[in-house]
């Protein structure tokens, strides 16, 4: 009997371990340069690996046929187990899933007609290490649960939404959501960000788990673009959303305030790597003019989570070739 105590209070008091993994954010510049190459092809045209390549010779933006080689041996060499990717059209998704392999598995809709036109922003998770519970879609527009465009906006942009659980340390279960905001309007970029942020404290108030945030903002942290970014992390107030929308994820009044952490600040300085840029364009590197920081990792005020380290690395090989427009930005967190 007494055995039987001693085990039901170990089961109570001990503790789980941290579990510690990495997660990336990358916008992958949408397929402008279409072709009939398969995956099979680019992979048997791989080049020897002991041939000198012939240095910043392909500066210019290239085939995805070609970047999605790139693209997919630099995540595979990080170890992530957790990706959110932006722009992608159907075909980049499913390249990118035979790419990273039977271990991986992708949620995910075209934005366009919540199945497979226009691009998506999947969720990519790695299935020995997660367990998807479930997932959802809605569009940052004035009709969140239908496929619409916000009036004045360039593009149908959505929100992507997974509820996961860790298979390994601590078990933890936690929601993850992947967007990318507007290029060309700021009145859509500060509703996205308000209904995600609305749609985060939801998820953090019912579930009491952490929540993690990524995407691609197309707005900057300083700046005439900032709002989006400030009204996330609550320096400026949310935009008026979708009354629907603010029924179904209502929480109590009493329920704490919420916004949203940027990881680049949370983690601890000597793990934060001094690249800054994550918007480079297809540029020479020595034009800088349109670089800017506008892709990000957020976590939730309502913890649960601690960000041991955070980096944005170079998306240019030696060749001069350019996975993408933008560079990836990986964040190492512990939940």
């Amino acid at each position: 009997m007494r055995f039987l105590l001693l085990c039901l209070v170990l089961a109570v008091y001990t503790p789980f371990h941290a579990m510690a993994f990495r997660l990336v954010t990358y916008n992958l510049r949408f397929d402008s340069m279409p072709d009939n190459i398969t995956v099979q092809q680019s992979l048997a045209n791989l080049s020897n690996p002991l041939i000198q390549p012939r240095y910043l010779s392909l500066t210019a933006e290239q085939p995805w046929s070609l970047r999605r080689i790139r693209v997919a041996e630099h995540l595979i060499s990080e170890g992530i187990i957790l990706a959110g990717f932006q722009e992608a059209l159907v075909r980049q998704v499913l390249d990118l899933a035979e790419l990273l392999g039977s271990d991986w598995d992708w949620v995910g809709v075209g934005r366009d007609d919540g199945v497979l036109a226009g691009e998506f922003s999947p969720i990519f998770y790695k299935k020995t290490d997660l367990l998807l519970i479930s997932n959802d879609t809605f569009w940052t527009s004035n009709t969140p649960f239908e496929p619409s465009k916000f009036p004045g906006a360039g593009s149908f942009r959505i929100c992507n939404v997974a509820h996961l659980q860790l298979k390994t340390g601590s078990g933890t279960n936690f929601t993850f959501l992947n967007t990318h905001m507007d290029d060309q309007s700021d009145a859509q970029r500060q509703l996205a960000a308000s209904l995600i942020l609305y749609r985060a404290r939801f998820e953090a108030v019912n579930t009491k788990n952490p929540v993690l945030v990524i995407g691609d903002f197309n707005s900057p942290p300083t700046g005439a673009d900032s709002g989006a970014y400030n009204i996330f992390t609550g320096a400026k107030p949310p935009v008026a959303i979708n009354a629907t929308f603010a029924a179904k994820y209502a929480v109590p009044s009493q329920s704490p305030a919420f916004s949203m952490l940027d990881l680049r600040a949370q983690a601890p300085r000597r793990a934060v790597r001094s690249t800054f840029a994550t918007f480079t364009g297809f540029t020479a590197a020595s034009d800088t003019s349109d670089w800017q920081r506008i892709d990000f990792v957020f976590g939730g005020t309502n913890g649960g989570w601690t960000a041991d380290g955070y980096k944005v690395e170079s998306s240019r090989t030696d060749d001069g070739v350019l996975a993408s427009d933008h560079r990836p930005v990986f964040a190492d967190v512990s939940l």
